[in-house]
């Protein structure tokens, strides 16, 4: 093909092949580092491979999970904060994959920006690498979409996809199982995690606090910086208790809070029944509850108040469950118990 004068090339156009790359470049250490049985965690191919039989599966069922962070992003760009932001979309995805039951196996993520900044991307993408090691998931590919006119400047959006796998024994939520009088353990969070981020940037608008005021609710960090804890993870806390059948259920607390998410993972004619009393709401939501205004059934139906998941379990296992909760770092405390639908 012959070259025509005064023709227009690809970065011209606003996309950058050479930063792209860049960024491959970057980030294949990164990716390597979350190798686990079953994948290479190797980037640049079409696709990728899962050996089930190498993770130790014999009649396995796959789970597919996808989800974002949402407006926290938002302050992610605002503040220069780009660390954690790929621990939040781990975590809402993996955390999903809990509630079936599932192991996390392979992990995707989707990175859309206007104008690619590779310094910014990258520390996205270590904080995903995190995540995954966190989570044991191989961080097996993605894509970086460069899209000029698509975005303000500065901007940029992220979508992760999770595989995970359950032998079909395992499968939950149990519902068949369930029954009133089974136990509710709420296992803590680690703030707001990625939800209800809208309603807290207004909350702050109306507060008229900079991001880089001290945080009236937690001593020693700045407003963005306690806003900006990342989701918990709690694959490795709470898959031994699956696997050892101690579960009927979960619920993972995300958007639709501590009302929403619950009747998901419980069987019709069985409601969760929850002693509001049974844990202190954390600083973050008071202050968030009285700078809004916010009444507390919105807080319940909005943000996690404290509990990042719920776990149903039979009162027989209430014991075991508690003590590995607690011996794995986790904040666990019984929260309430199924109840017979009126």
């Amino acid at each position: 093909m012959t070259e025509r004068p005064n023709g227009l090339t690809y970065a011209q156009a606003g996309v950058d092949i050479d930063a792209g790359n860049a960024l491959i470049e970057r980030i294949k250490p990164l990716a390597k580092a979350t190798r686990r049985p079953g994948a290479d965690a190797a980037l640049g191919g079409f696709g990728a491979l899962f050996d089930l039989k190498a993770a130790g599966y014999d009649d396995p069922l796959l789970v597919t999970t996808t989800d974002g962070v949402g407006t926290k992003l938002k302050i992610a760009i605002e503040t220069g904060m780009h660390d954690t932001v790929g621990i939040d979309l781990v975590a809402m995805c993996v955390n999903d994959l809990l509630a079936q039951g599932a192991e996390p196996l392979m992990f995707l993520d989707y990175f859309a920006t206007g104008k690619l900044d590779v310094e910014a991307a990258a520390r996205v993408v270590a904080g995903i690498a995190e995540g995954c090691s966190q989570a044991g998931a191989a961080l097996v590919g993605g894509e970086t979409a460069e899209m000029p006119g698509m975005y303000s400047e500065g901007d940029y959006d992220l979508a992760g996809f999770c595989v995970g796998a359950v032998n079909r024994s395992g499968v939950l939520p149990k519902l068949q199982a369930q029954q009133a009088g089974d136990v509710l353990i709420a296992i803590g969070s680690s703030g707001p995690h990625s939800n209800g981020y809208s309603l807290i940037r207004r909350i702050i608008e109306r507060s008229g606090l900079a991001w880089d005021a001290p945080a009236p609710f937690e001593d020693g960090k700045t407003l963005a910086q306690a806003l900006m804890a990342p989701t918990r993870i709690y694959i490795k806390s709470v898959l031994p208790q699956i696997k050892a059948g101690r579960i009927k259920g979960v619920a993972h607390i995300t958007g639709g809070g501590l009302i929403e998410n619950p009747p998901r993972a419980i069987a019709d004619g069985l409601v969760a029944r929850f002693d509001w009393d049974a844990w202190t709401l954390p600083p973050v939501f008071q202050w968030l509850a009285q700078a809004g205004g916010v009444a507390e059934h919105e807080m319940r139906r909005t943000f996690n108040c404290g509990v990042g998941l719920v776990l149903i379990v039979d009162p027989h296992h209430l014991p075991d469950v508690l003590d590995g909760l607690l011996h794995a770092g986790e904040e666990a405390f019984v929260c309430g118990e199924l109840a017979t639908a009126e």
